[in-house]
């Protein structure tokens, strides 16, 4: 089987051009491989929404999107996306933009959760990967921003860990990669770099694993429940990164296996 890589991508790393030109350099380098490319958008979202005088509210770490908010979410996710695939473009890695609305690549429905109501914010029921596989097959990296597609044929907005797990499953993805400001999951202050699914849920249950690195590990939970064989959590440590994945080398990250 091709090794089939998707990064999810965030972190402080790819915050200017030069991760991303590092980034095309490392998708160039190893043409054998299959990349796909998630990214969210988290801060330029609430400060788009500040400027237009929106409220920014988070549940149980949600951003709850009303219907005032949907559009300002998506102009800010399709520049974000443009901006990813200008540069790696630039950095000679053909992108194909696209977002979970294109092709109904991702369908959803409202979020409920306990009760709450989250306004236009999906949970996804379907992925249809054909616009993916016809970007691979055509030898250019899917660059996939999270704004969905509702079975009322709304907008929404979804979360992007969500989002990348649900591809990596649906592309039949080798390792699914959520690239952070950490080199992995610290128990005791000491990093993990091979943790199973239930070694990381019981860490959870007695406190070890705290924050916002609960929420990416349940994304890494459903990738790997629907046969995503490797899930990482890492840090963008220069081109070699890649390098060191794909070679199998020991390097700083944490690696989840069911």
């Amino acid at each position: 089987m091709k090794r089939r890589l998707l990064m999810k991508i965030g972190g402080k790393a790819f915050d200017d051009r030069k991760g991303f030109i590092e980034l095309a350099g490392a998708i160039k380098e190893n043409n054998a491989v299959d990349f796909i490319i998630v990214h969210g958008g988290g801060a330029e979202i609430s400060q788009a929404l500040q400027v237009a005088g929106r409220p920014t509210h988070f549940v149980d770490g949600v951003r709850v999107t009303q219907a005032e908010d949907v559009a300002i979410v998506e102009k800010v996710l399709a520049g974000v996306n443009a901006r990813i695939a200008g540069y790696l473009e630039e950095g000679g890695v053909p992108c194909r933009q696209i977002s979970g609305k294109t092709e109904s690549l991702l369908l959803v429905e409202p979020l409920k959760r306990g009760g709450l109501d989250f306004g236009f914010v999906g949970e996804i029921k379907k992925v249809n990967p054909a616009p993916i596989m016809s970007s691979l097959a055509n030898q250019q990296v899917p660059v996939v921003s999270p704004v969905s597609i509702g079975e009322d044929g709304g907008t929404y907005n979804v979360n992007a860990d969500s989002a990348a797990a649900a591809l990596a499953i649906a592309s039949e993805c080798t390792d699914l990669l959520y690239f952070t400001d950490v080199t992995g999951v610290q128990i005791d202050s000491e990093l993990r770099p091979l943790l199973s699914l239930e070694e990381a849920r019981q860490f959870i249950a007695v406190g070890k694993i705290k924050g916002g690195m609960i929420a990416k590990l349940e994304s890494a939970f459903e990738a790997l429940s629907g046969k995503v064989p490797r899930v990482h959590i890492l840090k963008w440590q220069g081109p070699e990164t890649l390098r060191a994945l794909v070679d199998e080398r020991p390097f700083e990250r944490t690696t989840l296996h069911s």
